[in-house]
């Protein structure tokens, strides 16, 4: 049995059917318990909701668990491990989702799209406080740090070149590019906007301090939220040491009704959708499909993990 354990658009359900087959793969929404199919699974489909070691050990006919997507920071690898369940993720095929996502975030924050789309609507748009304006500004001439130089970054760096930024990058070791190297530290105290590209490890975890950044600087994550100091993030934005932030993803997730970021102007918000296109799910899904295929076919698994 194969299970896709998320909340699918329809879309998303007949994109299912089309590269699995009708009837192939069965549905169990995110919300609700993978107890009923615990002893059928062979293959999990999985997207964001947490796969835990005792999830594993009750399922004995699980092979193979599948990331839709990259980070596997969502499933108990040791767990995994012991039972011996493959995991695959598919590094590449939301790059350029990602991409465009976090180039949106950018000038989302930058141009105050959200503020002032809220004040068109409300009729005030063009009788807001002009000082409003002295709060916007462009991509062009800023120094763009992006942290981590994977797919995303890759595809990201040459289109804020061409709008005319200077793009650095930071990684585990330098690429041969034609951007700059710049460490970590650097990059955080020197760049007006810090965009963040790299997994949550043990080691990543919490590395971004938002009031260690530049004074005016713009954080944008379509990462990981445990990344950053979410607290330090708040102090950060109510106290005008940064210019704003772009968030896709969060520390915990769905956000808490009463999380100050809900409340401020200067950041504009996603619900974890930084990947989530139908260009995506479709390269996806074929992956994933084909894991499946080899799995039966006891043929070599692709991008695994484990």
């Amino acid at each position: 049995m194969i299970v896709l354990h998320a909340r699918p658009s329809p879309g998303f359900r007949a994109e299912v059917d089309n590269v699995f087959g009708p009837g192939v793969v069965t549905h169990v929404d995110e919300a609700a318990s993978l107890e009923s199919v615990a002893g059928e699974i062979t293959t999990l489909l999985h997207v964001l909701t947490p796969v835990t070691a005792e999830f594993i050990a009750s399922a004995p006919n699980l092979k193979l668990i599948q990331k839709i997507g990259v980070g596997v920071n969502t499933i108990a690898l040791d767990a995994a491990r012991e039972h011996g369940v493959a995991v695959c993720n598919m590094p590449g095929t939301n790059s350029q989702a990602v991409a465009e996502m976090a180039l949106s975030l950018m000038m989302g924050v930058l141009r105050r799209t959200c503020f002032f789309d809220a004040r068109t609507r409300g009729g005030e748009g063009w009788t807001a406080d002009p000082a409003e304006l002295d709060n916007v500004g462009e991509i062009a001439g800023r120094t763009i740090g992006l942290v981590g130089f994977g797919n995303s970054a890759q595809r990201l760096a040459p289109v804020l070149k061409a709008l005319g930024a200077k793009v650095v990058y930071t990684a585990r070791s330098p690429h041969d590019v034609d951007y700059e190297f710049w460490p970590l530290e650097q990059m955080v105290a020197e760049c007006d906007i810090l965009s963040l590209h790299i997994p949550l490890t043990e080691e990543t975890r919490g590395t971004i301090d938002p009031l260690a950044m530049k004074a005016g600087a713009v954080l944008v994550n379509t990462a990981r939220g445990e990344l950053v100091d979410e607290e330090r993030l708040n102090r950060a934005l109510a106290s005008g040491h940064l210019r704003g932030a772009g968030l896709d993803v969060f520390m915990r997730e769905p956000l808490d009704p009463s999380n100050p970021l809900l409340a401020r102007s200067n950041v504009v918000l996603a619900p974890h959708i930084a990947w989530l296109t139908p260009e995506t799910l479709t390269r996806s899904l074929t992956v994933a499909h084909e894991n499946c295929r080899r799995l039966t076919a006891n043929e070599p698994l692709l991008h695994q993990v484990i």
